[in-house]
């Protein structure tokens, strides 16, 4: 899923009878076969590795194209793309496809999708596609055939079953219009269309007479402000995002006509790999997943699937999730859990209360579902016609703010329900008839609100939790991330051997990852933070003194502002800015997206411009960040090590081979320098070991060869057991044994510097002859002195020695 980022139009090949293309609507720019299931080719490339580009105009088709010799000598097997189909125009992104039946021209068009996976095979590489099954975009109607033909014709338009549109409710509300009583006096009727200052709409055939108010009227849409979409949009969207109108791809000829080209891709052994954005925001998620696996039954297919702690991917036919689960395990084994009680404490002190994850939660959960989802929740209560419609309204955002997970699925959705029954029931016992009233009703498969409620439950859970109440939760924020569990400090050892090992049994496909373009921290931004949860009395002297010299009146809020600060020192100021504004209006609690306080935010925006233009405040924030920064990298070559080898298929998302300071989208979207990475990596093949330092030379050394051993040793990956530390500083060592190939790294990286480091600890290896594959040392003993090992860099690979 993707941050604010229209349907397609006739199913590729042109129209037939059942649904015409409309004629006064934009063409796609290439034609393809008709549309429908495909048998889908074999496997060209196995998915071994991918490599995240996010493919967009400024970097198109053509420019990926460039990186296939690069990515190939990183070591990954393929590219994996942002979504290609055509999106609204000027899209940074992609997740808003206007067209399914054509490759963007904004990107190169069919011609550059060729080129690239020309350049791709000529590498010895393949690609991995992100395809947009939930939503379309109508932010720009002409640029959508089947939008503008359904606004054109209202529910007689050939695609009106596209979308899922509440049509009992009469005209189609479209949120455009100024907040202000007098915005229709700005319509005007221009060349057949209604327009309202950069905003075109078609005309309903007979009805362009009279004055442009006449005009509207007679539409089968209806423009509102945008302040009303919220509350009373007449269809189903992304989110919040009323730009993003809702598919309904549980329509065979929907899923045909929309899928048709991506396919048609997959058929011709041009595309190894799918990646399915924000199933849970399907009407039927499993029956959807059942067809796509039908139309490409050999294809690598990982769904957008956000699992809760303890939360296992239901039995779909995919080859698992897209690595959010992996992301919580790994980057937890870096947190210290000793350190809980210091840091709610620190957090207590300075927010002045006490925080409880769940009543926050709870509380951010019920704003989402009754302001931000407002329209849908009262679409739901409409289907419960049976209760008043204020209590059914509050019992249904009840149930939702105490569900656990983003959807429940069988088998054990019925006892997700249950508990948020329960909960919901001890919190408001004046809903209790209502509760029960509806959750019998929710438990029956064939109720149509048991259908729909399901993607409010999910939509709640990620504006609430995700967008919302990991901007205001500030004990600490390396755990404020997607997929993870803030309220659980850190992953001990023996936990992540477990999953790992589960991971190997049941997903051994699935994708792995420690970033994308989504996760609200870059990954070495994380590992810095992790350092902080060592250092729990340092740091809260640190912060207390910061948060006297440039006070906010938001505590929480300046709490994880100043941790985001030493996460990503140094860093421009205008990102920080950008940060900011973008973090306070998501935490909605001071300012918010839809109304912003001035002088609220110019406060943040002067602590910020005092943290450059202050002297003592810089140098202070500069000395404590670069004690962080060498434990940091520690962490971060750790974690990087453990991603790529831990079973599962790596992801390495764009730019993060080499250090990356990135914060949340636009800021981990920014341009990456691959001439850069590219030199560096050849001289790292012309046998240079390079220093832990600023470059990232280091990391790229980590990442290069573990992807090229993966790469090259596949057998070396095809099991998974512990392998045992011994002595003193055995806590340090997370270490595991693939089939031959071993990983070693360190955490706690400060805290072993304090003991005296590694003197006395060893490992137990099942085999006498190693090689290290970082720096070609040979070793010839199954006890291993970690001091040994680990006397260049923090990590380490170990392979049987020929």
């Amino acid at each position: 899923m993707t941050g604010p980022e229209a349907a397609a139009g006739a199913p590729p090949g042109g129209p037939h009878p059942a649904t015409p293309t409309p004629p006064d609507a934009p063409k796609p720019a290439t034609p393809t076969p008709p549309g429908g299931r495909h048998p889908a080719a074999g496997r060209g490339v196995p998915v071994r590795a991918t490599y995240r580009v996010q493919v967009r105009p400024g970097f198109d088709l053509d420019a990926t194209a460039g990186l296939a010799e690069y990515l190939a000598d990183l070591g990954v097997s393929h590219l994996y793309s942002a979504p290609l189909l055509t999106a609204t125009p000027g899209s940074a992104h992609g997740y808003d496809v206007v067209d399914h039946r054509a490759v963007n021209p904004e990107l190169g068009g069919e011609p550059a999708r060729r080129r690239l996976v020309a350049a791709l095979a000529g590498a010895g590489l393949g690609l991995v596609v992100d395809i947009v099954p939930n939503h379309a975009g109508v932010a720009v109607p002409a640029a959508n055939p089947a939008w503008w033909d359904v606004l054109r014709r209202g529910r007689g338009s050939a695609y009106a079953h596209w979308f899922d549109i509440d049509w009992s409710r009469g005209r189609l509300l479209i949120p455009v219009l100024a907040d202000d009583p007098g915005a229709l006096d700005d319509l005007k009727v221009v060349e057949g269309e209604l327009r309202y200052h950069e905003h075109r709409f078609p005309l309903a055939e007979g009805t362009g007479d009279g004055t442009a108010r006449e005009v509207h009227d007679r539409q089968h849409y209806e423009l509102i402000s945008w302040r009303r979409g919220d509350a009373e949009l007449t269809y189903r969207r992304f989110f919040a995002v009323s730009d993003l109108a809702g598919l309904r791809v549980e329509d065979p000829e929907v899923f045909a006509a929309t899928h048709a080209e991506v396919l048609r891709w997959v058929a011709a052994g041009e595309v190894d790999g799918i990646r399915v954005d924000h199933p849970d925001g399907l009407r039927d998620p499993a029956g959807y997943l059942d067809r796509l696996r039908a139309a490409a039954p050999s294809a690598w297919l990982v769904v957008e699937k956000i699992l809760e702690y303890g939360e296992e991917l239901p039995d779909w036919p995919v080859d698992g999730t897209t690595g959010y689960d992996a992301l919580a395990q790994v980057g937890g084994l870096f947190v210290d859990p000793s350190a809980e009680a210091a840091f709610t404490a620190l957090d207590t002190r300075i927010c002045g209360r006490p925080t409880s994850w769940p009543e926050l939660t709870r509380r951010t959960k019920l704003w989402a579902a009754t302001r931000l989802l407002a329209a849908e929740l009262a679409r739901l209560a409409r289907l419960a016609p049976e209760l008043d419609g204020p209590v059914a309204s509050a019992a249904l955002a009840e149930l939702a703010a105490n569900f656990p997970v983003y959807r429940g699925y069988p088998p054990h959705g019925s006892r997700h329900l249950a508990r948020a029954r329960a909960e919901a029931g001890r919190r408001r016992p004046d809903l209790v008839v209502a509760l029960d009233a509806l959750v019998a009703r929710l438990r029956d498969p064939a109720d149509e609100l048991s259908r729909r409620f399901p993607q409010f439950t999910g939509a709640v859970m990620a504006k609430g939790v995700e967008d919302t109440a990991y901007y205001r939760w500030s004990r600490f924020v390396a755990l404020n991330e997607v997929g993870g569990a803030p309220a659980r400090f850190g992953v001990p050892v023996e936990e992540f051997h477990r999953a790992a090992a589960a991971r190997l049994t049941r997903l051994p496909t699935g994708m792995t990852t420690l970033a994308t373009h989504d996760t609200k921290r870059g990954e070495d931004v994380r590992a810095r933070l992790a350092v902080l949860a060592e250092l729990p009395d340092t740091w809260s002297t640190a912060v207390r003194r910061w948060l006297a010299a440039a006070p906010l009146p938001n505590p929480a809020f300046a709490h994880l502002l100043w941790q985001t600060v030493v996460g990503v020192w140094p860093i421009e100021r205008d990102r920080l800015h950008a940060y900011v504004e973008k973090a306070a209006r998501e935490a909605a609690d001071a300012t918010s997206w839809a109304d912003p306080d001035v002088a609220y935010e110019r406060a943040l925006h002067a602590v910020v411009d005092r943290l450059y233009d202050d002297e003592w405040l810089h140098a202070e924030v500069t000395r404590f960040a670069a004690a962080l920064t060498p434990y940091g990298w520690s962490n971060s070559l750790g974690q990087k090590l453990v991603q790529l080898t831990m079973p599962g298929v790596p992801d390495t998302y764009q730019g993060t081979e080499l250090w990356d300071n990135s914060l949340v989208d636009p800021d981990n979207r920014r341009p990456v320098d691959f001439t850069a990475r590219r030199e560096l990596l050849r001289r790292l093949d012309d046998g240079w070991l390079p220093p832990m330092d600023a470059t990232g030379a280091a990391k790229l050394l980590v990442v290069s060869r573990a992807l090229r051993l993966r790469r090259d040793r596949p057998e070396l990956f095809t099991g998974y057991r512990p392998v045992p530390a011994h002595g003193p500083a055995a806590e340090h060592v997370v270490a595991f044994d693939r089939g031959g190939a071993i990983t070693v790294a360190t955490r706690l990286p400060v805290r072993l510097a304090r003991s005296g480091g590694w003197r006395g600890t060893s490992l137990s290896l099942p085999v006498n002859d190693v090689t290290e594959v970082f720096t070609g040392k040979v070793y010839s003993d199954s006890r291993l002195s970690v001091a040994d090992l680990l006397d260049r860099y923090p990590v380490a690979l170990l392979v049987p020695t020929n």
